[in-house]
This record gives structure tokens, C-alpha cells and sequence, in this order.
């Protein structure tokens, strides 16, 4: 029987203790970054944890100070490699005087881009092909948005880095940037987005990767996601410590997880006021209790719980008083 070749695909991105310095303190440090060819790939954390300064490097516009990045198998300074990357940081960089076409036209120049039949294509494929005459200082921001998104697209990239492409966005231009990225993934593009609208996010991507002071936190896919974000029923009880037998003699299938001293979270549960009784009639006072659905806003900030990576850390003791 003849063998098929069924060799995996390089992943679009893939660092390895990824790092960048500026003067004592790590921006980003030690960053293994995996994504997919062909994923919508959603990039999560605070303000100042090292998006920008991950997603820059990625695009050549900062140099890491140590470790590696491979785009395609390839290394990102390999002139290749560079061709098949389009980037959309912090803001288009447009300029105000000039139409959408005549913006489109400069980048594609700049580029050494031959075909000017793309500029109108890319133009046309963001909706930004009807403007016209009218002026970019008069355009809105989702407007600006996408034209931002269209100089990413020259020259075709295989890759689409964007740094809150929705920030500042009305609903109608989020929805607009978001059937567009949709209709460029079934494409084939593979996209890494920075994002603070996390429910935004959660409609798009199809992988995520939280950071939090520079270092990674967790990489974890939509399935995955989707398993650890289940419905559970959170019950308050005065001692945990108490409660926690009770529930493993009554209830052995129920998984429970201690949230802290008082909340108890408990999965694979149907009739929480059966659970409420057993625990009253067992004299454990039960303060409050309900089903609840984790969503990626909340499994995002309980991620922000973890330890700072010891590269910014101080030996400094901080007390509440």
C-alpha cells in the first residue's frame, strides 16, 4: 500500500526563551510562544505585561535581547520569512493628507511592490475601496482600522499580527473587523491578536496565550478552554473545612474545587438545593450559593493570580496595614 506523506505544517510562530531588556528590567522574559498555522491566535494581558513589546519583535520592529523566533520553520530575520508577515502595531500610521488609495499606494512603493492591482484588491477585500477622494484625518477610527489592516495585507502575508485592532471601536466597526478577520482565516491567514475586549476575543480566536509580567502563563486552545470554563455551582459556607467531607460522603461524583476560605466550587452538580439542605441540616450555615458559567474574562483574571517570574522580583516583603 503506498504510503501518504502526511509531514506537519511549521507552526506560523514559534519563540524560544524569547527576551528583551530595557536597561535592568525584563520587558519579556524567557517567552516560548507557540501558534499554529492557520489559527486566530489570542494574545492576552494586562497593560504593561509585554504585548507589544512580544508582538514588535515578531514583526522586526525591536530586537530581542536574547532568545530565539522562527516564523514558517524559519528564522525571522531570513528575507523570506520577512515577505510573509504583515503587522498592524499600536496605529496605522497613516498620513492625514492623503486618500486611502494614495496611502495604500506609499506603503505598497516602500515595499517594492511592482503590481499596484493589489493595492485596489486589498482595498476592496477591507471594504475601504469606495472612499474615494475623502481624506484619511476624516476618517473613523473603524475606518482607519481598516485601512490599517489593508497595508497589512500587501504584498499577501501568510501572517497578521495586530495589536488591538478593535481599541476604541464602536460596535458596528468591532463586528466589521471581526467578519473580517473571520473571512481572511478561511482564507488560509493565521493570525496573532492583542486584545483587551476578551468577550470580543472569545468569538475569534481559536487559541490563546496569556502573559503576565513578561513570561507566558499559559497557552491553551478554544477545546481547552471550552473543558476548563464548564458550568459549576459556587456555594459560601462559614468553614470549608467542615463542608468538604460532607460533600465527598454524599456527593462522591462531584469534583470541588476550594476557591478560597469560604467558597467552595463544585462541578458535575444538578440540584444545588439538595446541597444546600444537606448542608444546613448539618449545621453548616450556608451564606450564599449558585450556578455560575466561568467565560475568558474570569478564567483570564484568575490566571493573573500566579507568581511573578523571579527576573522583576525584589526581595522586599509588602504588608497591608
Amino acid at each position: 500500500m503506498e504510503q501518504i506523506n502526511s509531514t506537519p505544517k511549521p507552526l506560523a510562530v514559534e519563540t524560544t526563551a524569547l527576551t528583551k531588556r530595557y536597561r535592568s528590567k525584563a520587558a519579556v522574559y524567557h517567552l516560548d510562544m507557540k501558534v499554529p498555522t492557520g489559527a486566530i491566535y489570542g494574545f492576552i494581558g494586562r497593560n504593561g505585561a509585554g504585548k507589544s513589546t512580544t508582538l514588535k519583535m515578531l514583526c522586526g520592529l525591536a530586537a530581542p535581547t536574547g532568545g530565539e523566533i522562527r516564523l514558517f520553520g524559519r528564522p525571522a530575520g531570513d528575507p523570506m520569512t520577512a515577505r510573509r508577515v504583515g503587522c498592524l502595531i499600536e496605529s496605522a500610521g497613516l498620513y492625514p493628507n492623503m486618500t486611502a488609495r494614495q496611502n495604500a499606494i506609499a506603503k505598497a512603493k516602500c515595499m517594492g511592490l511592482a503590481d499596484m492591482k493589489y493595492v485596489d484588491k486589498v482595498l476592496d477585500i477591507t471594504g475601504m475601496g469606495h472612499t474615494g477622494n475623502k481624506k484619511t484625518k476624516l476618517f473613523s477610527m473603524g475606518m482607519k482600522q481598516r485601512l490599517g489592516i489593508a497595508l497589512a495585507l500587501l504584498g499577501n502575508p501568510d501572517l497578521l499580527i495586530l495589536d488591538e485592532p478593535i481599541n476604541g471601536l464602536d460596535p458596528e466597526g468591532v463586528r466589521e473587523i471581526r467578519q473580517l478577520i473571520q473571512r481572511l482565516n478561511e482564507e488560509g491567514k493565521t493570525f496573532v491578536i492583542s486584545s483587551h475586549i476578551l468577550g470580543e476575543l472569545s468569538k475569534l480566536a481559536t487559541h490563546y496565550g496569556i502573559i503576565k509580567d513578561g513570561s507566558l502563563v499559559e497557552q491553551i486552545n478554544r477545546e481547552e478552554l471550552a473543558h476548563k470554563c464548564t458550568d459549576y455551582f459556587r456555594i459560601e459556607v462559614a468553614d470549608t473545612r467542615r463542608a468538604l467531607p460532607l460533600i465527598a460522603e454524599h456527593l462522591p461524583g462531584v469534583e470541588t474545587e476550594v476557591y478560597d476560605s469560604r467558597n467552595i466550587r463544585l462541578y458535575g452538580i444538578k440540584d444545588g438545593a439538595a446541597l444546600n439542605r444537606l448542608l444546613v441540616e448539618n449545621h453548616i450555615p450556608v451564606y450564599a450559593s449558585g450556578f455560575h458559567h466561568m467565560d475568558l474574562e474570569e478564567y483570564f483574571l484568575s490566571r493573573m493570580d500566579g507568581t511573578h517570574h523571579p527576573e522583576n522580583e525584589t526581595n522586599q516583603e509588602v504588608k497591608n496595614v
